[in-house]
This record gives structure tokens, C-alpha cells and sequence, in this order.
């Protein structure tokens, strides 16, 4: 079984690492995700495909309110990743899906398109994973990316995850099917 660490004790106590802060998100958040997603539309939008449905603030609220009863009700641990010495709300990083059953979980990330190309997700995710294994007790993290999503790719390789395999039209996102590259890391790894 997963272990979930409380949310509320975590929003005060943070996950930190050497340059930013990772907290649960809640409707706190909601103002902050709308103009992340928003003011990087153009560049989420071709491969993820929620972000189409994310048209207005009330939407950011609905997910940051779903993000709470999911941490609460052990489906899914997201956190609003945060410059830690300017508090500026910089993209979302969490684990997905989870399995208790089986020990596992998807990692999932995104980031504010003026904050790309710095490391900041390789070290967000990093601090993620290494809390799953270390705290939720996490025993395997996957991870599903579209095969030219570039970007995701290369946090995926700096983190050392394995590939596993590719899944064909796994998800259609603005208009066109995506195939997946799967991969995966272990806490034995």
C-alpha cells in the first residue's frame, strides 16, 4: 500500500529543493494555474489535452478543488511548483494515478513557458520522485510522453528513467493522435 502523506501538513511544511518549493495544490492556487496555462497556451496545448478545456478561471478553480479531494481521497498528488525565494508560481508537477495495490504511480508535469529551458522541471520532478519513493513508499513511477514532445523527453533522460516501449495513437490531442514513449524508474533502480 501507498503511504499519503497529509496535505495540510505539507502546505506548511514544503518540499523544497536548492531553488524552488513544491506545495499540494488548493483553491489557493487556482488565480496562479489559470495564468500559467493561459500565458502558455500556444505551448502546452499540443500535448496535453486538457488544456483545451481550460478556458476561464472558474476551470483552474475546479481543478485545483479536485486536485484536493483527489490528494484526500489517495488518487492523485499534485503540487504547484514555486520559485522558493519570489513565491512565483512557475508550473505543476505530481504523481498520478496511483496504484496501492500495486505500489505505482504516473508522473505527470508541466511548466509556464517563460520559465522553460532552465532545469526547473528537471528538478521539480526529481524532488517529486525521490519524495514518492522516500515518503508515499512508491515502488515503481511511469511515465507516458508523446514521442516528439522534445522537452518532456529530456527531463525524462536527466532523471534516468528506463524506456519501456512505445504505445501507438495513444491519445488524441489537438485534432492529431499521439503516440506515447512509456517509461519507467523503481526505487530498486
Amino acid at each position: 500500500m501507498l503511504a499519503i502523506p497529509s496535505r495540510i501538513e505539507l502546505r506548511h511544511h514544503a518540499l523544497e529543493t536548492q531553488r524552488l518549493q513544491l506545495t499540494p495544490i488548493d483553491v489557493r492556487d487556482a488565480h496562479d494555474l489559470w495564468f500559467g496555462v493561459d500565458s502558455s497556451r500556444a505551448q502546452l496545448e499540443p500535448w496535453l489535452a486538457w488544456v483545451a478545456y481550460n478556458v476561464d478561471q472558474a476551470a483552474s478553480y475546479r481543478y485545483a478543488e479536485a486536485s484536493t479531494m483527489d490528494w484526500d481521497a489517495g488518487r492523485a498528488l499534485r503540487f504547484a511548483i514555486r520559485d522558493r525565494a519570489t513565491r512565483r508560481f512557475l508550473g505543476v508537477v505530481g504523481l498520478e494515478a496511483l496504484s496501492h495495490m500495486h505500489q505505482s504511480c504516473e508522473l505527470g508535469y508541466w511548466l509556464r513557458t517563460d520559465a522553460s529551458g532552465k532545469g526547473i522541471m528537471t528538478e521539480a520532478a526529481r524532488a517529486c520522485v525521490a519524495w514518492a519513493f522516500s515518503s508515499v513508499k512508491a515502488h515503481r513511477v511511469r511515465v507516458a510522453v508523446a514521442t516528439d514532445n522534445h522537452a518532456s523527453l529530456a527531463v525524462l533522460r536527466r532523471l534516468g528513467y528506463r524506456f519501456e516501449g512505445v504505445a501507438r495513437h495513444a491519445e488524441r490531442v489537438s485534432g492529431r493522435w499521439l503516440d506515447h514513449a512509456l517509461f519507467a524508474v523503481l526505487a530498486t533502480d
